[in-house]
């Protein structure tokens, strides 16, 4: 193998480290803050995030687990107050995430929108800044938990969270996701410590 080879190699091992590197530090930080729902702690208010809807406007299934568990933790005593956040296009997204819970049970005043959460971050952000919670339950799949767990740290919002996993999802699913975590959380660590952006009020 010839040495522009081995340089090249070793460049891509350094890069491929470096991006797990975000990923694989949130994984083992913040796994003693994750909850199965029985065992969770009492906030006042739980953040569920959004997760797409399918053709037709219903809440996919990892979205309704979301739901699902929220209306738990709000039945079991463990939240008083429940904050929907996705992509509000239209206030699609929020809107079929609030229908799913009173279906469930919790009145609706107890149900909180806001359809400016179009990323994990900007769901923590605003839940800080524009609703001032100070602490709270993240409400989402084990996948996504160490990053949401860890952006809400950096902007100071003290929170456990709470496995949605209410099912087997498909496996293709699970893997990608899982995948796209790797970049996620690498991006969260950019925000988080060098561009610390601002989303719209």
């Amino acid at each position: 193998m010839g040495k522009m080879m081995r340089l090249a190699l070793g460049g891509l091992g350094v890069a491929a480290l470096t991006l797990l590197a975000p990923r694989v530090y949130t994984a083992l930080k913040y796994r003693a803050q994750i909850y199965a729902l029985n065992d969770a702690p009492t906030e006042h208010v739980a953040i569920v995030f959004g997760a797409g809807l399918r053709r037709g406007g219903r809440p996919t299934p990892v979205l309704y687990d979301r739901v699902a568990t929220a209306a738990e933790l709000y039945r079991l005593g463990k939240a008083g107050k429940l904050l929907m956040t996705g992509d509000g296009v239209n206030n699609a997204e929020t809107v079929s995430m609030r229908i799913t819970a009173l279906e469930m049970g919790v009145p609706e005043e107890d149900i909180v929108l806001d359809p400016a959460g179009l990323s994990t971050y900007a769901s923590c952000y605003r839940a800080k800044t524009l609703f001032g919670i100070e602490r709270a339950l993240l409400v989402t799949q084990n996948f996504h938990l160490p990053r949401a767990l860890f952006i809400c740290d950096g902007l100071g919002l003290a929170a456990s969270g709470i496995s949605a996993d209410r099912r087997q999802y498909l496996r293709r699913s699970t893997a990608w996701w899982n995948f796209r975590e790797i970049f996620a959380t690498a991006n969260a660590w950019w925000e988080l410590t060098m561009v610390k952006p601002t989303p719209m009020p």
